[in-house]
C-alpha cells in the first residue's frame, strides 16, 4: 500500500493502482452506471493522445523538463497501446464537467511516467499528475478536446457499418433486379415494382445518411486545447494553444484546428447536439427498413411473405415452429436507444450556464453509446440479416397478376372512370383485371399483353 494526499486529506491506496487519491475520490463518489470510462477505449487513447501532445508543447516552449516531458510522452504511449485500460475506473457519469476523468488520466500517466523514470509510484514530488501531466491544461479543455477525438475515431467506425449495410442492400437489389412484386401506400395495394428497386432504395437511403454523417463528423475537428480554465489560456505559456494543436494534429492524424474564439469554444455543444442529430435521423431511418423488412417477412402463410430473412433461433417457447425476424427487431431496440439518447443530449446541451457546460460527462456517455450501438447494430443487420436474405419470387409475381392495383396501368388508354368501374367489379366479385378487360372486350390481346407483361409492370412505359 501507498499513501497519498490532496487537499482534503491522505487516503492509503494499493501500490499496485496506477491511480491517485483523486481517482479513488471518484470512486467513492460516484456509483452510478456502473461503467467505466475505460470502456470506451478510443476515449482513454483520446485522453493520452491529449497528454501527449500538451507534454510536447511544454517540452519544446521550455515549460517542462526534458527528462520529465519524454517520460510522459512514453507514458502516454503505454495508455495508447491500451496497456493500462484496467486503471481508467471512473463512472462514465460524474459531477465536476469530467474533472475526476482528467485526474483518472493524470494520475495514471504520472505513476506510469515514474515507473518508467526507475521511481516508485506517487513519488510525485518527481512527476505530479497536476503540475507535470496537466500542465498548461485544465479538465476544461482537456476534457472536450479528448471527447472530440473520440468522436472522430467512433464516427468513423459508424460508417463503415453503415457501408457494409448499404453495399448489402446493393448487391440484393442486384440479385432480385427481376423480383416483380407489388409496391404499396398506406399498406394497401398501390402500382407493381421490382423486388431489387426496392431494396436499392434502402441502399441509396443508406448512403444519404453516411454523407450526412461525414458532414457532421468534420464538426468536432476544432478543439480548444489551449484554452485552459474557461478561455482565456490562464497558466498557459504564450503560443502554447498553437503549438500544442499542431502536435496533437500530427500525433492523431486528424486535420484538428485551434477554434478561432476559445472562450465560446469552452462552453459550446453545438457540435454534440448536431452529430447526436444526425445519429437519431439515421436510427428512424433505419428502424424504418427494419419495420418494412418485418412486414415483407411476415407469415409464412398469413403474411406477406414476400421475402425470408435468415432462420436464426426458435421464436417462441410454447409455439413450436415459429421464427421470429429477431435482427430487425433488436436494430428497432438501438434505434429507439439512439433517439432517446438525444433527447439526453439536448437537455444536457441546454443546461449549461456561463463559461462551462458540467454536463458534459453525460453528453459524452450518450454520444458515446449511440455511435457504439449503432455501429454494432449496422454490423449485426448486415451479417446476420440482409446477406441471407432470399426472394418468394413466384409468390410475389402471382400476387401482382391477381391485384387489383395494376388497373392504374389502363388510366392512359381507358380514363379514370372506366379503370374505376373495372376496379370496382374485380373487388367485388374477386375476378382478375386482365380478364374483366377481356370478357369486356375493352382492348385487343395484342394491347393486354403489352400493357401487362411482365417487363412492362416491372419497367413501365407510356402506353397509349
Amino acid at each position: 500500500m501507498r499513501i497519498e494526499h490532496d487537499f482534503l486529506g491522505e487516503r492509503e491506496l494499493p501500490d499496485t493502482a496506477y491511480y491517485g487519491v483523486q481517482t479513488l475520490r471518484a470512486l467513492e463518489n460516484f456509483h452510478i452506471t456502473g461503467i467505466p470510462i475505460g470502456h470506451t477505449r478510443s476515449f482513454i487513447a483520446a485522453l493520452a493522445f491529449v497528454k501527449q501532445a500538451a507534454a510536447m508543447a511544454n517540452r519544446d516552449l521550455g515549460v517542462l523538463d526534458n527528462d520529465v516531458a519524454e517520460a510522459i510522452i512514453a507514458a502516454c504511449g503505454s495508455v495508447i497501446n491500451g496497456d493500462l485500460d484496467d486503471q481508467f475506473t471512473v463512472d462514465v457519469i460524474q459531477g465536476g464537467a469530467g474533472t475526476s476523468t482528467n485526474m483518472n488520466a493524470n494520475e495514471v500517466i504520472a505513476n506510469k511516467a515514474l515507473e518508467l523514470m526507475g521511481h516508485l509510484k506517487g513519488t510525485y514530488d518527481i512527476v505530479h499528475p497536476n503540475n507535470h501531466v496537466n500542465c498548461s491544461q485544465s479538465t476544461n479543455d482537456a476534457y472536450p478536446t479528448a471527447f472530440r477525438i473520440t468522436v472522430w475515431y467512433e464516427l468513423k467506425f459508424l460508417i463503415k457499418a453503415m457501408e457494409q449495410v448499404r453495399d448489402a442492400f446493393r448487391a440484393k437489389g442486384v440479385e432480385f433486379e427481376t423480383v416483380l412484386k407489388m409496391g404499396r401506400t398506406q399498406l394497401q395495394d398501390a402500382v407493381p415494382m421490382t423486388l431489387g428497386q426496392e431494396f436499392e432504395a434502402w441502399a441509396v437511403n443508406i448512403d444519404e445518411d453516411i454523407r450526412r454523417v461525414h458532414e457532421a463528423r468534420e464538426l468536432v475537428t476544432e478543439v480548444n486545447l489551449g484554452a485552459t480554465a474557461i478561455g482565456t489560456s490562464i497558466n498557459a505559456p504564450e503560443g502554447y494553444p498553437e503549438l500544442a494543436v499542431e502536435h496533437l494534429r500530427t500525433i492523431t492524424r486528424i486535420p484538428v484546428t485551434l477554434a478561432q474564439n476559445l472562450i465560446e469554444a469552452t462552453w459550446d455543444t453545438g457540435a454534440y447536439v448536431q452529430i447526436s442529430g444526425v445519429l437519431k435521423r439515421v436510427a428512424v431511418k433505419l428502424s424504418k427498413i427494419c419495420n418494412d423488412l418485418r412486414l415483407l417477412s411476415s407469415g409464412p402463410r398469413c403474411g406477406f411473405y414476400e421475402i425470408n430473412l435468415p432462420q436464426l433461433q426458435p421464436g417462441s417457447s410454447i409455439m413450436p415452429g415459429k421464427v421470429n425476424p429477431v435482427i430487425p427487431e433488436v436494430v428497432n431496440q438501438v434505434c429507439y436507444r439512439v433517439i432517446g439518447n438525444d433527447v439526453t443530449i439536448s437537455f444536457a446541451a441546454e443546461a449549461g450556464q456561463l463559461q462551462l457546460n458540467v454536463m458534459e460527462p453525460v453528453i459524452a456517455y450518450s454520444l458515446f453509446e449511440s455511435m457504439s450501438i449503432m455501429t454494432n447494430a449496422c454490423k449485426t443487420l448486415t451479417e446476420k440479416c440482409i446477406s441471407g436474405i432470399t426472394a418468394n419470387a413466384e409468390h410475389t409475381k402471382n400476387m401482382v397478376l391477381n391485384s387489383v392495383g395494376i388497373v392504374t396501368a389502363l388510366n392512359p388508354v381507358l380514363g379514370y372512370e372506366a379503370s374505376a368501374a373495372i376496379a370496382k367489379e374485380a373487388f367485388a366479385t374477386g375476378g382478375s383485371v386482365i380478364d374483366i378487360v377481356r370478357r369486356q372486350g375493352l382492348l385487343s390481346e395484342e394491347k393486354l399483353s403489352e400493357i401487362f407483361s411482365i417487363d412492362n409492370l416491372m419497367n413501365p412505359k407510356f402506353i397509349q
